[in-house]
């Protein structure tokens, strides 16, 4: 029996999660997302993901796109749109994210993650993939790729890392403080709403109708758990199990570097900053790189169109 279930109509979350908005705004972010659901089993729990595209091309050029914290598949619904008339997009909802299943028992670490997209890999048998990926993405999904090299071609990376950390923000730490910590971002949610106007160089923050999607899923104590442990596992030192996979995954970079690589960056992100490129970019040297000097961490959300017409124009220049 499979493990892969499908959804025809688009997802709908609790009517709760658009609590105290009014329906013009619940409205908007929801037309944002027309996506059908699909879900892939993992163990006792489910993994929402977005498959799109022609049917004719369901075997050819599928573009994998994995999302951070606290983001989820909504993140990308422009680069869905845009290119899944020409290549099977699909877009993953990580374990406690997004319409995927929130387990409180789960553990939340980085291996957990890479081994569920390597998961969803397997069991839609993807070939020729292009790994799209942003902010804790970046190392899940090159973690995954590295454990299942032969299923993929190109790499599209946007303000994101693959390596233990060579800081971690104040603002990032204070959000670890034990109890303090765990109020705010679970309890309070502070984490995912400071988001919305902190990744952003949009003068106030992004759209109310955008910042209500990326909010909708995070909305309760235990709706939060996972935003929580993204934070929590941000490893310290090299005694922690992540810091020792993240390493593993930058020993594995030199041996992709002569893939078709495109690395987009907002060069006023204040938590992948501009060193985080550098670093990556000494790995792959001959990348295709670009700098956007006015975009912040949400760096999709900040220059959607230049964006689009970058991936677009690598995606068919490096075809399968």
């Amino acid at each position: 029996m499979s493990s892969i279930t499908s959804k025809k109509d688009s997802p709908l979350l609790s009517p709760d999660a658009d609590g105290g908005l009014d329906a013009g705004i619940q409205s908007a972010w929801r037309c944002e997302y027309p996506f059908a659901s699909n879900f892939l089993d993992i163990g006792s729990s489910r993994i929402h993901y977005v498959d799109q595209g022609p049917a004719e091309n369901k075997g050819l050029d599928p573009v994998l796109m994995v999302h951070g914290n606290p983001t989820w598949s909504f993140y990308w619904r422009r680069l869905i749109g845009s290119l899944s008339a020409h290549h099977r997009t699909i877009a993953i909802d990580h374990l406690g994210c997004g319409l995927s299943d929130k387990p409180s028992d789960y553990d939340y670490c980085l291996q957990n993650h890479v081994d569920n997209l390597c998961r969803l890999v397997d069991e839609l048998d993807l070939s020729n993939v292009t790994l799209m990926a942003h902010d804790w993405g970046g190392a899940i999904g090159m973690g995954a790729l590295l454990a299942r090299q032969h299923r993929f071609q190109k790499i599209v990376l946007f303000n994101t890392a693959a390596f233990p950390p060579p800081y971690i923000p104040l603002r990032i730490r204070v959000c670890r403080w034990p109890l303090i910590g765990k109020l705010g971002v679970q309890g309070l949610n502070l984490f995912a709403r400071a988001a919305t106007f902190m990744a952003t160089e949009r003068q106030g923050g992004l759209p109310k109708h955008i910042a209500a999607g990326l909010l909708a899923p995070y909305d309760s104590w235990k709706n939060r758990v996972a935003i929580y442990n993204f934070v929590k596992d941000i490893p310290v030192n090299f005694r922690n199990p992540t810091w020792q996979l993240l390493e593993q995954i930058e020993s594995g970079l030199d041996g992709v570097a002569d893939w078709p690589i495109l690395m987009i960056w907002g060069m006023k992100d204040w938590c992948f900053r501009p060193e985080c490129l550098e670093r990556l970019n000494r790995h792959w040297p001959n990348a295709e790189v670009h700098r956007i000097a006015d975009a912040g961490h949400y760096v999709i959300e900040d220059a959607a169109e230049q964006v689009e017409q970058l991936v677009v124009q690598f995606l068919s220049r490096h075809p399968s």
